[in-house]
């Protein structure tokens, strides 16, 4: 389906949680997030019926998110029943890689297509200082164990302020041996208007091609906007299609949303 600047909207991004074993600088806060209870949440069945839906408005491209998605209970069983439904082609999800050499190969057996997995420095103090006291070793580990199930990889790196080129290069040199692509990310705020970066993420607005799903039921037609749509569960098909339409033209800002509950 069509938004009304004519961009063919064919992807749909879902939030499973806003919870993350993890507390980078740039997105969660340091005493993490305040606990909801599971009826605030999406069940996976309500996943389901929304995926159903898109997918006969022709959106055939799921990237699962958080949070992390992986501390997510039953996430490889939500893989499983999203890669059954008819019209999806492909499942995607972003994760930080630590739980990875856990689930790695479960995710691959349920139909998951491919990997982002998000990693902003190789200097072990900086991995530690960004993340609030995670471990390099295990991302690494985690990109191990993708490397391994075959997964196609996107490495996302964060390009900061303290970002040295140096630091790009070495990552770039990191993915070549690892034979895996580096995706860079322009560090972006949703409370200062979007931009058209010179990076590989976010893209430009002019050919985004997606909306997004949060975990407690709002659909969201762009980041860098305030506008959210309720699913309404005896007309999801009419909920998707007043997302898609109300998508604007360009980003603006979001104030009612962290970086956390959307997924970036």
């Amino acid at each position: 389906m069509q938004d009304k600047f004519n961009r063919e909207i064919n992807y749909l991004r879902i939030s499973v949680t806003d919870k993350c074993n993890l507390r980078c600088t740039y997105c969660m806060p340091e005493d993490g997030v305040e606990l909801h209870s599971h009826s605030d949440f999406l069940s996976f069945e309500q996943i389901g019926k929304v995926v159903k839906s898109a997918a006969k408005l022709g959106i055939g491209k799921i990237r699962l998110t958080g949070g992390e998605p992986l501390v997510k209970n039953g996430i490889v069983d939500l893989v499983k029943m999203i890669s059954a439904i008819d019209g999806i082609s492909e499942i995607g999800m972003t994760t930080n890689g630590i739980l990875l050499p856990k689930f790695a190969k479960d995710l691959k057996i349920a139909g998951l297509s491919n990997l982002n997995i998000s990693c902003d420095t190789l200097d072990e103090i900086k991995y530690r200082n960004y993340t609030r006291g995670g471990n390099l070793n295990d991302v690494l580990k985690g990109i191990e164990a993708a490397i391994n199930e075959q997964f196609p990889i996107k490495l996302n790196m964060v390009v900061q302020t303290g970002t040295s080129e140096n630091e790009i290069f070495q990552m770039q040199k990191f993915c070549d041996e690892k034979k895996i692509k580096l995706q860079l990310i322009n560090h972006y705020s949703l409370l200062t208007e979007k931009q058209d970066y010179t990076f590989d993420r976010p893209p430009k607005c002019a050919i985004c091609n997606r909306i997004r799903l949060l975990a407690d039921g709002n659909l969201k037609p762009c980041l860098h906007s305030e506008d959210e749509i309720k699913i309404d569960f005896n007309n999801i098909e009419n909920s998707l299609r007043k997302a898609i339409l109300a998508k604007p033209k360009s980003g603006k800002i979001c104030t009612k949303r962290k970086m956390f509950e959307i997924g970036g």
